[in-house]
């Protein structure tokens, strides 16, 4: 049987990719002497948000997450960021490898809104493995499971993260609306004459904050 460890050495945005990832620079160890012919690799990234300090911006705008600070010793628990894989090449001893982790900028999930409130600092991760170990058999290889305690934990700095919107969606974002509400806005968009989404948006915005403040008052 094969004995691994992970370990993550260094998290970097991926560069000229269809769609934005992160790529987490793994060193698999087997310590059992063990020749690896392949490993199909799979993980699970899970963001443990009990294993950082807010301040009172980063508080505000995790309020629709976890709800007010005073919760948080109930609400701050570990949940599912994304799932990634990737294919090892065989290997004695030690080696290297890059995991491609597609990242969502889509506020509706509740990944990016996590990472949009965090001002700086790091998130903490952990990363689950599973997946099928290619081993040298008796009969020319031989074929196992990855034991489901194999994992990794590391912090990913949010600058990183945004370094990787910033190529991507360079000064923007995301966000999910119903088909009806994107008909509404084209239709005032076109009886107005604006040439933007900026434009719309920041006629839109005066009257709202008008009436949040009568509201409010």
């Amino acid at each position: 049987m094969t004995d691994l460890a992970a370990e993550v050495l260094e998290v970097l945005p991926q560069e000229h990719a269809a769609a934005p990832h992160l790529l987490f620079r793994l060193r698999l160890s087997e310590s059992s002497g063990e020749r690896i012919h392949a490993i199909a690799l799979r993980c699970q990234l899970r963001i443990e948000p009990q294993r950082r300090p807010y301040d009172e911006l980063e508080q505000a705008g995790l309020t629709d997450l976890f709800g007010t600070a005073d919760r948080y010793a109930s609400t701050l628990k570990p949940f599912l960021w994304t799932h990634a894989t990737a294919m090892v090449q065989g290997f004695e001893g030690s080696t290297v490898v890059d995991l491609p982790v597609p990242v969502s900028y889509d506020f509706d999930v509740a990944a990016a809104k996590y990472l949009q409130a965090l001002s700086g600092g790091a998130v903490p991760l952990v990363l689950l493995f599973s997946g099928t170990v290619f081993t040298r058999g008796a009969t020319g290889f031989a074929v196992e499971q990855l034991s489901w305690s194999l994992e990794a934990r590391c912090q990913l700095p949010v600058s990183t993260w945004r370094a990787l919107m910033d190529a991507y969606f360079p000064g923007g974002g995301w966000i999910r609306l119903d088909r009806s509400t994107i008909d509404e806005l084209l239709r005032y968009r076109s009886a107005r004459g604006h040439t933007s989404w900026e434009q719309t948006f920041a006629d839109l915005l005066p009257p709202a904050y008008e009436l949040q403040r009568a509201v409010t008052t």
